[in-house]
Parts: C-alpha cells; structure tokens; sequence
C-alpha cells in the first residue's frame, strides 16, 4: 500500500490547517510538563551561584513541591496558542512545497525533503515567534519563584503586554534569529525523517501505512530532530529569556556570543543540556501528533500524510 501525497485524494487545505491545529493542541497538553523541565535544564548554569537542581526528576518535584503539579503547565496557553500558528503553516506548507516539485512521494530525495522541512519550518517560526517568547519567558517565571523572587507575569496577555511596554513591538522577535535557526534544524529532522521514515517501512513491507508505521516513524523523527536542533535550542531559550542587569546590558549581543560563552564558560556538553528531556518530550510529541494526525486524515477522508 502507497502512502503519502495521492492525487487523488481530496486536497482541502482549510481542512488540513484545522486538523494539524487540532492534533498539535492534543501533543502539547500531554507533553508540556516534559517541555517545561527542559527549559529550566537548558536555563541552569546562566548563574553560577545557583543551586537549583540539575537532574531532571529533581526538577519535577522542585516545581511540584513549590508550585503544586499545576506548576508543570506553566505557560501552557501561549504554547498552544503558538500551535494553532507554527504547526499548519509548517505541516501544511511542506506538504504543498513537497506537491508542487513531484505528485509521487516516493521518487523525492531525502535533501529534497530535508530543505522542504527547513523552509517551511522557518516561515512558521517567524510567525509565531511572539507566542514562543511568552512562554519561555512564563517558563522562567516558576524558577524564579522558586530562588524566592517574584514572578514577572501573571499570565500570557499580561507578559505580551509588559513586554512590548518594555521592549518594544520587536522585542516580541527577541531571540528570532536563533528561534529560525532552530526551526529549520527541527523541522528538516523531524519532517523529512517523519516522511523518508514512514516511506521506508512501508516500501520495505515492516509494516502497511497504519498506527504501527507510523510510531516507528515517529520514534525515528524525534531523535533526528533532537540531535540536530538541542544546541540551537539551547541558545534559542537563553537569548530569548534574558534580560538587562543593573547597568542597563545583556548578557549576549548575539546567537553566536551566546554560543560562544555558554561553550567557554560551561564545556562544549552545555549545548546538548536538556538532551534526553527534549528527546522525552519529541518522542511522545511525534508520537501523539503523527498518530493522531494521521487518523483525522484518514475521517476526514484526506490521503495519507
């Protein structure tokens, strides 16, 4: 059995935008707490006085003890509201790059489809860069709470609104260049390896285009997005939560300064902190996503991804 983009299958792409919002939302809600340790993980070490813990099960319970299992959702609802943008245009905008150079999946190359994911992942991360400011920035919040300070925001609107108070309209693209660096990585492992993979186990008869195939797909998009986006992300999150000092500067004037001092001052390993939490965390998200995106598809009676 062929998967894949099949001609004659109904093409609504409104359709689609609505079905990736929907199986996004779903994958969000049930990996979030996975999110949020990551990013205190990748937050760890900007301060060497600090004496948070570093293990990510210490994490989970520092925040539950101080916050209540509540507290692993902290910036939930902007992270959401980022998927209702960042995941159609990314999905649906590879879906229509990969359609327009071949009708047949099967004969596109692996690059092909690795420059497809990048591209469109960039479009999409452009757009939802705010949304991914607010909840890096909630995020943070809890470990500042949890030094015995107060927390900057009391919710997503109040964070949108003190930070273009404070930083401007573009201080809502904060951190955007190493946001679109990460994307790209991201989505050129997870989509081209979520679709090379899929077509490999079904041309290879491991299995037909079902549940089965497409979890080992999955499995095999979250480590290739995670072993190729981790540094990125790393800076990404740092560029994009810190602030200013006393004296009015920041701690790095760029992607590549930030790069840099975090490898001089911490070793080289400091941009894969937060590995195996990310990893933890895409895996399931893939998981979740591609199954039940996959199985919307096929009700709203759309060809395979």
């Amino acid at each position: 059995m062929k998967s894949g983009y099949q001609p004659g299958g109904r093409n609504n792409a409104s359709t689609k935008i609505l079905l990736t919002s929907l199986s996004a939302m779903v994958a969000e809600t049930t990996t979030f707490p996975i999110d949020l340790i990551k990013t205190r993980l990748q937050l760890h070490g900007e301060s060497l006085s600090s004496s948070q813990p570093t293990g990510a099960f210490r994490v989970a319970l520092g925040v539950i003890r101080e916050q209540g299992p509540l507290g692993l959702y902290k910036g939930l609802s902007p992270a959401i509201i980022r998927h209702i943008f960042y995941t159609p245009i990314r999905i649906v905008g590879y879906e229509h790059l990969r359609s327009m150079i071949s009708a047949d999946n099967g004969s596109l190359s692996l690059p092909s489809k690795a420059v497809f994911g990048g591209v469109s992942g960039v479009m999409a991360q452009v757009i939802a860069s705010p949304a991914d400011l607010v909840k890096v920035r909630m995020q943070s919040d809890g470990r500042m709470v949890s030094q015995g300070r107060q927390p900057r925001y009391s919710g997503p609107f109040d964070a949108l609104n003190k930070i273009v108070k404070s930083e401007g309209v573009q201080g809502l693209w904060k951190g955007v260049f190493p946001n679109i660096q990460r994307a790209f990585l991201v989505n050129m492992g997870e989509l081209a390896c979520y679709d090379h993979a899929k077509q490999f186990v079904i041309k290879n008869k491991i299995a037909n285009d079902n549940v089965y195939a497409h979890t080992l797909a999955s499995i095999m998009s979250g480590l290739c997005a995670t072993g190729l986006s981790c540094p990125a992300d790393v800076v990404k999150t740092r560029m994009m939560n810190q602030g200013t000092d006393k004296e009015g500067k920041i701690l790095y004037n760029s992607s590549y300064d930030c790069l840099v001092k975090t490898v001089r001052v911490e070793g080289i390993r400091a941009l894969w902190k937060g590995f195996f939490p990310t990893w933890a965390r895409l895996g399931p998200w893939q998981f979740v996503f591609w199954v039940s995106y996959e199985k919307f598809r096929k009700i709203a009676g759309l060809s395979s991804f």
